[in-house]
């Protein structure tokens, strides 16, 4: 089946509004074809991009509250009127560093959906794990986490798998790895609604660049990337979104 391919941005905290600017620019060059290109930038920064023609903007992250006291946090509704369509949940980063728990992320997930965003869910394993033999069972646990009381989120999900031995690394799974591990992903989601797990888009993420992305979008079962470092590369990031079309599949 053939699924619109996805090619998503995360700056992490990088970025400025001069590079918001330059991003734009680059990515207003590229014509309007069936790729969807999503920039995520800092949230302060979402309003910086103040004409952008060919592609939509995410966030790096959001609260499962709707509003309160709760300081430092972000809302879906305040992602939102800053322009926002997507967000990124549960990237490893998160997990690791603000102790997010698979619980925290699946309620965070429900948010976006409720509020009209599209989730971009992030799993992945550590080289511990891998090492171990142990990629399946963490994925399985990520995504049911979400999915198992809740399987009608994934018609409204991006999934993104991210080993995390491969983020910041330079080391990136090779194309038969990465598509052996989008593939398992793709069944276990048939478990929960066998028609989404067919139409939902599957991204890699982990050292993606405009040399290694061609080989990796040819495989059948990856519709995209979500880009680290290459992402603040304006040129070099336009170049992966156009590389995605050379990966087609039908």
């Amino acid at each position: 089946m053939h699924r619109t391919p996805l090619i998503a941005a995360n700056w992490k905290m990088n970025g400025s509004a001069a590079l918001a600017q330059d991003m734009t620019a680059a990515l207003n060059e590229l014509s309007q074809g069936t790729t969807t290109v999503v920039v995520c930038p800092p949230a302060t920064l979402l309003t910086a991009f103040t004409n952008p023609k060919t592609f939509a903007l995410g966030g790096q992250t959001l609260s499962h509250e709707v509003s309160g006291a709760f300081t430092g946090e972000l809302s879906a509704n305040l992602l939102l009127e800053a322009g926002a369509t997507y967000v990124i949940v549960g990237h490893s980063e998160r997990r690791e560093l603000n102790f997010e728990t698979d619980a925290l992320i699946a309620a965070k997930l429900s948010r976006a959906v409720a509020a009209g965003l599209t989730p971009i869910l992030c799993v992945g394993e550590s080289l511990s794990e891998r090492q171990q033999e142990k990629t399946q069972q963490v994925l399985a646990r990520q995504l049911d986490a979400v999915y198992a009381s809740q399987p009608e989120l994934l018609a409204n999900s991006v999934i993104a798998y991210e080993p995390i031995w491969a983020i910041g690394t330079g080391e990136s799974a090779t194309p038969e790895q990465a598509q052996a591990t989008h593939h398992f992903i793709r069944q276990h989601l048939a478990k929960f609604n066998s028609q989404s797990a067919v139409t939902v888009k599957l991204l890699y993420g982990g050292s993606v660049n405009a040399d290694n992305c061609v080989a990796l979008f040819q495989q059948a079962d990856i519709d995209g990337a979500l880009v680290g470092g290459a992402s603040l590369k304006p040129v070099e990031f336009a170049q992966i979104c156009l590389a995605v079309t050379k990966g087609a599949k039908e």
